[in-house]
């Protein structure tokens, strides 16, 4: 820690806790949401500490998860900043509602701290809702902004960027972590306070909301994903799809670790990158010339920068808690490069396993091997 730094601005908390301390502070009008693990600290937090009693936050456990995603619904259509957070089966439950968001263009956020499937799985960590989410889980034409935390602090930072970027482009936004890091500790540093918008200013900020203002002086706003004429509905989809290309050309974030002069590059995401880091350290020491990249946004996801890493390695390996999922979004990035193909690898655990850096480092030495043929 930098010596100027007050040792007082930090606290020790699992993922979960971050989350749900974030959203307070930032000024988040409601949480809405259902008890699952690896998850339940979330409501179990918002819970201990009252919010409804110092800022007028509110706090509800509804009867499911598919009764959360319509509350978060309801209130993001009134211009408040609602989240609802669940793992894997609860998500799972919630698609039809996050689909009818993207349709009606409602911003709102969702936490995923995934856990091991298929169906009830494991209450163990995974990494396998990737597609659900990147994909959209839901029917239609739609996607969702997806952020992948890799430690306890940006559990805490990804709650504002996620309401920031879901309103900026009124869309669902997710934060889809999983059960390592929303129940490992770590220091963090939580946001500053901030007070939650009057009705003024959401008035002011959102005028497509359904909120009562200004019925004097405009038409009432209608909120709908329903539209019977299919020209128009074209039309809404066309609309949709220019929003998701600008968002893929504004909002793209990822990290790169060692990649300037990489033979190998690793790509991972979230709690598996923290294990790619260590291997590519091990690498290193070794003498091999080892790389990381990490998308922190999985959709949109950082075609470009993996191309860019890909022009210059020998090979890639990517590493993931699923049975390879992310690794077909990081070939079709590389097949997009002009006269150049190298190989890419994957490496993965499932139902719940947790790969270890020297299990990694054997696969990127198997890799290394078979380059060198």
């Amino acid at each position: 820690m930098d010596t100027k730094d007050n040792a007082e601005e930090y606290m020790l908390l699992k993922g979960n806790e971050a989350i749900a301390r974030a959203a307070i502070l930032t000024g988040v009008d409601a949480f809405f949401g259902y008890p699952i693990t690896p998850q339940s600290e979330v409501l179990e937090t918002l819970s201990l500490l009252k919010p409804w009693e110092t800022s007028g936050m509110v706090v509800l456990q509804a009867e499911s998860e598919v009764a959360s995603i319509n509350m978060v619904y309801g209130a993001g259509g009134t211009g408040k900043k609602a989240f609802t957070s669940s793992s894997s089966p609860g998500v799972a439950l919630m698609q039809e509602g996050i689909s009818y968001m993207a349709g009606a263009e409602i911003p709102g956020v969702i936490v995923n701290v995934q856990r091991g499937g298929p169906g009830l799985g494991t209450i163990q960590p995974s990494q396998s809702d990737y597609n659900q989410a990147t994909r959209g889980g839901g029917n239609g034409d739609y996607k969702v902004i997806v952020v992948a935390p890799w430690s306890v602090q940006e559990m805490a930072d990804f709650v504002d960027l996620a309401f920031e970027l879901s309103f900026r482009y009124r869309t669902p936004a997710m934060i889809l972590s999983d059960g390592i890091i929303g129940q490992m500790m770590e220091r963090v540093k939580l946001p500053k306070a901030r007070k939650r918008r009057s009705e003024e200013e959401i008035a002011r900020e959102c005028p497509w909301a359904v909120n009562g203002h200004g019925l004097k002086h405009r038409r009432p706003n209608i909120l709908t994903s329903l539209e019977l004429d299919p020209k128009v509905m074209e039309q809404r989809n066309i609309q949709l799809q220019a929003k998701y290309r600008t968002i893929e050309q504004n909002e793209t974030r990822y990290e790169t670790l060692y990649t300037d002069d990489a033979d190998y590059v690793i790509v991972a995401f979230g709690s598996a990158a923290r294990i790619a880091r260590r291997t590519v350290t091990m690498a290193r020491a070794a003498g091999i010339r080892a790389g990381l990249i990490r998308p922190v946004t999985l959709w949109p996801f950082p075609s470009e920068a993996i191309m860019q890493v890909a022009s210059h390695a020998r090979a890639l390996l990517v590493v993931e808690m699923n049975a390879g999922q992310m690794v077909e979004d990081v070939r079709a990035a590389v097949a997009r490069l002009d006269g150049k193909r190298i190989p890419v690898e994957f490496y993965g655990r499932m139902g719940g396993m947790i790969p270890t850096p020297e299990e990694v480092y054997g696969a990127l030495l198997r890799v290394r091997e078979e380059v060198s043929k």
